[in-house]
């Protein structure tokens, strides 16, 4: 069980909810690192008090720095400040970072043998051989955080070796579940930030809606579980009761269910192996029925270009993840459509040369030819 704990993304929608469960825990937050809310952020180091904290933006790290002279709290900043509190005392890290730029933290983790609570899919997207392989010579241990992921592991639990057949990962369905690419035309923002069952950040929800983010779970699911892609079934589960499960030799299926309350996989990451409460209770007479469907991989073309992805392996699935973010950021900016996203995500993939091994500097380069590919073409 975490003693001291390592908060990266700490303003963020993971980063919050795992401060309460910290609190309620009593797990001793040693370090906190944010983007450039300083205002938060500075509740937050007032409130739990850790030896230090990190601002990626150099000029929000100063004016920090200044507003927390009164107390005995480090405020270091730049955007590798992020990496230098991994260094600093705490057996876990939980790195909630959005998008790829939580790899090297991910991966600085590794290298120190501590114990990563991983919210950040992305580093395992974009580089996940090489975070594998750091987990494996730095000797520490990963644990998802992700709610897909921490079910699986959760269902695991028990498992005998060789017992797993089939992954079980579940998908709300987001908010355009059965539309057509028609009726998608000129869907807005706010339409698309409208998710039916859990409320996070504006890109996972995006993500959500174009099913990108299953897309992502599914490579994720790859590097954690050393199962293939198509050892993998993505179900539609309406409801988002059943968090996800597994398929065992003997062709008996163990799920996790629950409320949908990151709270518990936060928890479970954090407490592992032991278990407190933490979350709402589920009443499975007041749900009545749970549904299942299909994922739509016609319309939702983000998570077939995934799965193609993780298959032909190498930098194809950094490439989907690079052009994803870029896609999401010119959506949120009203810049390009909601399908143009899959549109470009696709593309951007398929110019993706076939690699078999890389290295760190080879996933920033492939990250970035995916982004200008969609800068450069999103007007045609």
């Amino acid at each position: 069980m975490t003693n001291e704990l390592i908060i990266l993304g700490s303003t963020g929608s993971i980063g919050t909810q795992a401060l309460e469960v910290a609190k309620q825990n009593n797990i001793k937050v040693t370090a906190l690192a944010a983007g450039s809310n300083i205002d938060l952020l500075e509740k937050q180091a007032r409130e739990f008090k850790p030896n230090i904290v990190s601002v990626a933006n150099e000029e929000a790290a100063k004016k920090l720095r200044l507003n927390l002279s009164d107390t005995n709290i480090k405020v270091v900043g730049g955007k590798d400040s992020v990496c230098e509190i991994v260094h600093h005392t705490g057996d876990t890290v939980l790195n909630a970072i959005v998008g790829i730029a939580g790899l090297p933290a991910s991966l600085e983790t590794a290298k120190c043998g501590k114990i990563l609570a991983l919210a950040n899919k992305e580093s395992l997207v974009t580089g996940g051989n090489l975070l594998t392989k750091a987990i494996k010579d730095g000797g520490g241990v990963m644990y998802p955080v992700d709610s897909e992921h921490s079910a699986i592991f959760q269902s695991l639990q028990g498992v005998p070796n060789g017992a797993l057949s089939r992954i079980l990962l579940t998908a709300s369905g987001g908010p355009f579940f059965g539309k057509t690419r028609e009726e998608l035309k000129n869907v807005t923002v706010e339409q698309t930030l409208n998710h039916p069952n859990w409320s996070m950040g504006q890109k996972i929800t995006v993500d959500s809606a174009t099913l990108m983010n299953k897309g992502l779970e599914v490579i994720e699911a790859v590097h954690l579980f050393g199962v293939t892609a198509n050892q993998i079934d993505v179900v539609v589960q309406r409801e988002s009761i059943i968090h996800s499960g597994v398929e065992l030799c003997d062709g008996g299926l163990i799920v996790q269910m629950g409320t949908p309350d990151m709270k518990l996989p936060i928890a479970y990451a954090l407490t592992y192996p032991n278990r407190y409460p933490c979350s709402e209770r589920l009443d499975l007479t007041k749900i009545g029925k749970l549904t299942f469907y299909k994922p739509d991989t016609n319309t939702f073309k983000c998570l077939k270009v995934c799965i193609d992805a993780i298959n032909k392996g190498g930098l194809k699935p950094c490439a989907a993840n690079g052009a994803n973010e870029e896609a999401v950021r010119l959506f949120l900016n009203r810049e390009i459509s909601f399908l143009q996203i899959g549109d470009l995500v696709e593309a951007a993939t398929n110019q993706q040369k076939d690699v078999t091994e890389y290295t760190l500097q080879d996933v920033y380069d492939c990250d970035k030819r995916a982004r200008d590919f969609v800068l450069a073409n999103y007007k045609l």
